[in-house]
C-alpha cells in the first residue's frame, strides 16, 4: 500500500507558470490587462473560436451567457441532473426556470429525444453539458434547438480539447463555457472562459465587468480616459492578470498534458476493461474525449459492497476518489422546490449509485497509476461475489 495519500486531481504547475506569475507581479498590472488579452487571443485561436472572453469561473460564462440571451423570469431552460449544481444555480439566478431531463445510459449525456419531450411554449434554451469530457450529441440537439427557435449553450467546463465530428468543442456560433478550475485539465487555479459569436461577447464584456461602456476597459492605460458609463448593472466577473498568466503557460504544453490523460486513460481501460464488475467510460466513434474525469461505475450485482464502501476502501488504501455527481435532483433546494423524487430521472439515479472517479492528472507519475489499479484490483479480489460451479 501507498505510503502518501494520492490526492484525486493535483494539477501540473511547474516553472513556466511561477515564471510567468511573476513576470506578471512585477509588470505592475495584477488585474485584467495585457496577459488577460493575450490569453483570450490565444485560447480563441487554440479551439477555433470567433472571439473568447476571459472571466473568473465557467460559472460567470453561464450566468452571462444567460443574460444577454435575454433569458428570465417565466422562461424554462432545458439541461441535465448529470452536472454540478453551477450549471443549474445560473438558471435560477436570472429568475428562469431549470428543466431536467434524462441522460444516455452510457455516456450519461443529455439525451436529446428527452429534450424534445420537455420543450413547452416556455422554453427559450439548452444548456447542454459535456460530461466528464464526452461531448453530447451536438448534431441532435442543434438540430432541435434550430427547429423550435431555441438557444443552445454549452457549458464546457469539462471539456478543453474535446472534439465533435472533427469540430473543436467551442469553435461554433453558440456560447460555450469553459473552466479553468484547479482540477480541470487547464486551469488558472480558478477562471473561465466564454467563446462565440464575436456580438454577444462584445455584450457578455460589458456585462462581465459592471455593465460599464467598453471605452471603460482602457482607462488606465496609457493614453486612457477617466471616464466611463454605466450601461446596465452587471457583474465582476473579469480574469485578473495573475490567472491568466497561468493559462498562457498552461495553454502552450495543452496537448503534452493531454496526451498523458489518454495514456492513463488507456492504463485504466486495460487493467479494468476485462472485469464483469466494473464498467469502463464510454467513447463513441465520432468525438474526441478530453478526459476530464475517469468515471469507473460498479456492478453492484458482482460486489458484496456498495459504492461508498468502495470509496472507503479506496482511501484505506490511500487512494484518493471523488463522485461526479450528486444529480441535481436529489440537492435539498431543487428537491423542495420542485418536489422531485430520486427516480424521476432514473438513468441519472441509477449511475449515481455505481459511479466513482478514479484520480487522473497529468501529474500522476506511472507508479501513482499502478497504485490506483492495485487498489481497485484488489478490493475487487476482496468483495467480489464468488460463484460456486453447478
Amino acid at each position: 500500500m501507498r505510503d502518501k495519500f494520492l490526492s484525486f486531481s493535483l494539477p501540473l504547475i511547474g516553472n513556466e507558470e511561477i515564471d510567468e506569475v511573476v513576470a506578471a507581479l512585477k509588470s505592475g498590472w495584477l488585474t485584467s490587462g495585457p496577459r488577460t488579452k493575450q490569453f483570450e487571443q490565444e485560447f480563441c485561436d487554440a479551439v477555433g473560436a470567433s472571439a473568447a472572453l476571459a472571466l473568473n469561473s465557467c460559472t460567470a460564462g453561464l450566468h452571462v451567457a444567460l443574460k444577454v440571451l435575454n433569458i428570465g423570469p417565466g422562461d424554462e431552460v432545458i439541461t441535465t441532473p448529470m452536472t454540478f449544481a453551477a450549471s443549474v444555480n445560473v438558471i435560477e439566478h436570472v429568475g428562469a426556470k431549470p428543466v431536467l431531463v434524462d441522460v444516455e445510459p452510457d455516456t450519461l449525456n443529455l439525451l436529446p429525444d428527452a429534450v424534445e419531450q420537455a420543450i413547452t411554449a416556455n422554453t427559450k434554451a439548452i444548456i447542454a453539458v459535456h460530461y466528464a469530457g464526452h461531448p453530447v450529441e451536438l448534431n441532435a440537439l442543434r438540430s432541435i434547438a434550430e427547429q423550435y427557435q431555441l438557444h443552445l449553450i454549452e457549458d464546457a467546463a469539462h471539456a478543453v480539447g474535446a472534439s465533435f465530428e472533427g469540430q473543436l468543442i467551442g469553435s461554433g456560433s453558440n456560447l460555450t463555457a469553459f473552466s479553468f478550475y484547479a482540477t480541470k485539465n487547464l486551469t488558472t487555479g480558478e477562471g473561465g472562459m466564454l467563446t462565440g459569436d464575436a456580438d454577444l461577447l462584445d455584450q457578455a464584456r460589458i456585462v462581465s465587468l459592471h455593465g460599464m461602456s467598453r471605452e471603460a476597459w482602457g482607462r488606465y492605460s496609457a493614453g486612457g480616459k477617466w471616464a466611463y458609463d454605466i450601461i446596465e448593472p452587471g457583474f465582476k466577473y473579469n480574469m485578473p492578470d495573475i490567472q491568466a498568466a497561468i493559462g498562457l503557460q498552461q495553454l502552450r504544453r495543452f496537448e503534452l498534458m493531454q496526451e498523458r490523460r489518454r495514456t492513463i486513460v488507456e492504463t485504466y481501460n486495460t487493467a479494468f476493461g476485462g472485469s464483469s464488475a466494473l464498467l469502463t467510460p464510454t467513447t463513441r466513434a465520432h468525438v474526441k474525449n478530453a478526459w476530464h474525469l475517469y468515471v469507473l461505475r460498479l456492478r453492484a450485482s458482482e460486489l458484496t459492497i456498495d459504492r461508498n464502501q468502495f470509496i472507503q476502501e479506496m482511501t484505506a488504501r490511500n487512494i484518493g476518489t471523488s463522485v461526479h455527481f450528486i444529480p441535481i435532483h436529489l440537492h435539498s433546494f431543487y428537491k423542495n422546490k420542485y418536489g422531485y423524487q430520486p427516480d424521476d430521472f432514473p438513468v441519472a439515479h441509477a449511475a449515481f449509485q455505481q459511479m466513482v472517479s478514479l484520480p487522473l492528472s497529468p501529474s500522476m507519475s506511472d507508479q501513482d497509476v499502478a497504485d490506483v489499479i492495485d487498489a481497485v484490483l484488489d478490493i475487487q479480489g476482496k468483495f467480489g461475489r464468488r460463484r460456486v460451479a453447478a
